[in-house]
């Protein structure tokens, strides 16, 4: 690049899509919303500011509001930030911030204006060509502003909306979501190469795997869904940093029907000697044969040196055992029958968690996801056929927490 003449090394480090990742770049053909969901540090600033740039650019009577959950907002993060308006101009294309008459004027004459999603009515009466719709998911008086924005955005052949946000199970980003459609573009914090390493695994180390971490650096939407047994907020309330000293430890097995079927689910758990439960490792996996995933269930027992297997035995009786036995796990087995159903086996586990006597280490994404589906009724509205994952995690806190005569009606054989 240093061989190229001076204008057409600055041409090439200006041009924004040399430089940006695909899920950076506006969608293609005839949209009206585009939304950018993403984790923190993703890059969704710089690609809102570029995608306004490039509005201004190729239409110079554009018209363009900035909205952000305050004014100060907007100022801090969507003009003067590190990746704003101010940041990312061209240097032949110098941009004018007005900061008392809150208005952005473009070299080409377009014009952009700020605006707060506390103010709603602020909104109502403008007209433009664009939006930008910055964090939308924290948007106080958030359907008022944006219903107001929609029906100012009317100017010009294709008036377009962008929203850049880090999501939350709010109503109004799950109604925007739905009027995108197809144009929406998710992401981690990991996606963002120009990130310092040594933040990434800093944040990562602090919250990956707990439902802020998943939410702020993954980038998810978690919701709860209504009647679940858990709720993402009991989960996270049992977040625990380090392990007690434990004085016993259950692997639980809930074996699949078959090599193409369900996975299966194995999970780890020990009694503290706080008296609390604590899932300590989910080692399900899925498509193995039985000598495979015996294999998987022996080795975890062996890493936390368990006292003892649990394994269900409606799933094929006897050959759980001799599986078991064939990898060598030889530690005390317990095959228990499943005389209810998963979900009315799993009604008094849960009440452990209401209690606060259950502990959870962190990494327990799938295991926690298949929990958040379980619905009082006997309904399973998590991801996958079946919550093996949790089953497993009953049977081994009923072994540990309830005992042979707990509500779980577990049968010792």
């Amino acid at each position: 690049m240093m061989k190229l003449p001076p204008a057409e090394r600055r041409d090439l480090l200006d041009d924004w899509t040399n430089w940006a990742r695909a899920a950076q770049l506006a969608p293609v053909g005839d949209w009206r919303v585009w939304v950018i969901c993403a984790g923190r540090g993703f890059g969704k600033t710089r690609a809102g500011a570029e995608w306004v740039s490039d509005v201004a650019r190729t239409t110079p009577d554009a018209r363009i509001a900035l909205i952000g959950a305050t004014v100060d907002e907007v100022r801090r993060v969507m003009i003067e930030g590190q990746s704003g308006l101010l940041a990312v101009a061209r240097s032949n294309e110098p941009i004018v911030w007005r900061q008392t008459r809150n208005e952005i004027e473009f070299a080409s004459g377009a014009k952009a204006y700020v605006f707060s999603a506390a103010a709603p009515e602020k909104l109502r009466g403008p007209e433009h060509h664009a939006a930008w719709c910055d964090e939308l998911a924290k948007w106080r008086y958030g359907d008022a502003a944006w219903d107001n924005m929609v029906l100012g955005v009317r100017r010009g052949d294709q008036p377009r909306v962008l929203v850049t946000t880090t999501p939350k199970p709010v109503m109004l980003l799950r109604r925007v979501l739905r009027e995108a459609g197809d144009n929406v573009r998710r992401g981690s914090t990991a996606d963002n190469p120009h990130l310092p390493p040594s933040y990434v695994a800093a944040v990562t180390h602090l919250y990956g795997g707990t439902r802020l971490g998943r939410q702020e650096l993954d980038g998810e939407l978690l919701e709860d869904i209504e009647g679940a047994l858990w709720t993402r907020a009991m989960i996270e309330a049992c977040r625990v940093d380090a392990l007690p000293a434990l004085v016993r430890v259950v692997v639980a097995v809930d074996p699949p029907a078959g090599i193409d079927g369900d996975a299966c689910g194995i999970v780890c758990v020990g009694l503290g000697a706080d008296g609390r439960g604590y899932v300590i490792e989910d080692a399900s996996l899925s498509g193995a044969s039985p000598e495979g995933w015996a294999r998987a269930v022996a080795d975890c027992a062996a890493r936390h040196h368990a006292d003892r297997v649990v394994a269900e035995k409606n799933q094929g009786g006897e050959m759980v055992r001799s599986v078991l036995r064939a990898a060598n796990a030889v530690m005390p087995l317990t095959l228990v029958h499943a005389a209810r159903g998963k979900i009315a086996r799993a009604e008094p586990v849960a009440a452990l968690y209401e209690g606060g006597r259950i502990g959870h280490v962190s990494g327990l994404r799938q295991l926690e996801d298949e929990l958040c589906g379980m619905v009082v009724g006997g309904v399973y509205r998590g991801p996958g056929r079946s919550p093996d994952r949790a089953d497993a995690l009953v049977w081994g806190l009923t072994e540990l927490m309830l005992g042979s005569h707990g509500e779980a009606a577990v049968r010792g054989l």
